[in-house]
């Protein structure tokens, strides 16, 4: 398997060359950080075996959110937490998406716009939701960015996960939605055009290409929202492209595979500065949340999402959960556990002898 930090070492160079007014700072963040992570120019952490007391070193991991080494403990969390929430009706998948004219505009204007992507979005939805003669009242929905396609192109656009049910807070109602309708994708796509047409005189928004007045709005019945919730928080952490996906780096290129959204096997090669562009392209600012809850599946709704699991008889278990599920280190010579006792020490401090790096 190919390492993205060597791959760094090797074309950071040549990205800085072509491509350096393009970077923001925090492609230079993601940069240094995937570099050094877990490599022998990152930090220690020190570990004593609780049988033998053997102790060692390990390299630090960068603990960036881009980086696919990194937050897979982050992650499981994560998806447990959207589990915890889950209620016992039908779940969908809309997807709300701006046209090709538009991303230009998102790339120079990225914190405005990505939030205005989960704002809009929400405010279409909550809209459909009032206004919906079954459900009539607030629906919830856990909503994640993504920012690429299957072959790593720029292509921003939020998933919102939905079940099909509401709360009516003015007549104390619970109603749900059975089957595999919830609202008609192209009236969701007009609402959510016309939000977007204010809101970019709002903020006097320069797009430079004609906007198309037909936007495209997905809406998929996804059954309990279990598989798209893991499926969705597998991703939510770890960057766009595991390392196992990249097949060569031969003669200056790099090559890495894809599944289409057709299922089929694909490849795609590029030189390895434009590879790592591609790559940068989709770090977000820093400190931009990529998943957001919103209505009845927002933090400040937990009693009632109790309730209504008591109502419907879905509870979920409270087992006492382990301190940590992160992976332990073993210990070479008995075996044993090895629990961390010192942090962040600088690597010109050991010996290169005493650093176990697998």
């Amino acid at each position: 398997m190919m390492l993205l930090s060597k791959i760094i070492a090797q074309y950071k160079p040549a990205l800085m060359r072509q491509y350096q007014d393009q970077l923001l700072p925090s492609h230079f963040h993601a940069l240094n950080a995937l570099a050094d992570c877990r490599t022998q120019d990152s930090l220690l952490m020190k570990a004593r075996c609780e049988s033998c007391e053997y102790e060692t070193y390990f390299p630090h991991s960068c603990g960036h959110r881009f980086c696919p080494h990194c937050q897979h403990h982050e992650c499981q969390q994560w998806i447990e937490r959207q589990r915890e929430k889950q209620i016992p009706v039908d779940y969908f998948m809309v997807t709300v998406t701006l046209p090709s004219q538009l991303r230009p505009l998102a790339w120079r204007n990225q914190k405005l716009v990505y939030g205005l992507l989960f704002q809009l979005g929400w405010e279409t939805l909550k809209q459909f939701g009032l206004n919906d003669s079954a459900l009539k009242g607030i629906i919830g929905a856990t909503a994640i960015l993504h920012t690429n396609t299957r072959s790593l192109d720029y292509h921003p656009h939020v998933h919102f996960v939905i079940p099909a049910g509401a709360i009516d807070k003015k007549h104390q109602l619970w109603r749900k939605k059975s089957g595999k309708y919830l609202f008609k994708q192209e009236s969701l796509a007009k609402v959510f055009y016309g939000k977007w047409i204010d809101a970019i005189k709002k903020h006097d928004l320069v797009v430079e290409k004609t906007i198309p007045k037909r936007w495209i709005a997905s809406v998929r019945h996804v059954g309990c929202g279990d598989k798209a919730l893991t499926y969705l928080g597998k991703y939510l952490y770890r960057g766009v492209l595991p390392e196992k996906n990249i097949v060569s780096n031969d003669n200056g290129i790099i090559t890495f595979s894809y599944i289409d959204n057709k299922k089929n096997y694909c490849t795609r090669a590029l030189p390895g500065a434009d590879f790592l562009l591609l790559l940068l392209k989709h770090v977000l600012p820093r400190g931009f949340r990529r998943a957001r809850d919103y209505g009845l599946l927002h933090p400040n709704c937990k009693r009632a999402i109790r309730l209504i699991q008591l109502v419907l008889r879905r509870l979920i278990p409270h087992e006492p959960k382990p301190e940590s599920t992160r992976s332990q280190f073993k210990c070479r010579h008995c075996g044993g556990s090895m629990h961390i006792v010192d942090v962040r020490i600088p690597n010109n401090c050991i010996p290169r002898m005493m650093v176990t790096t697998n």
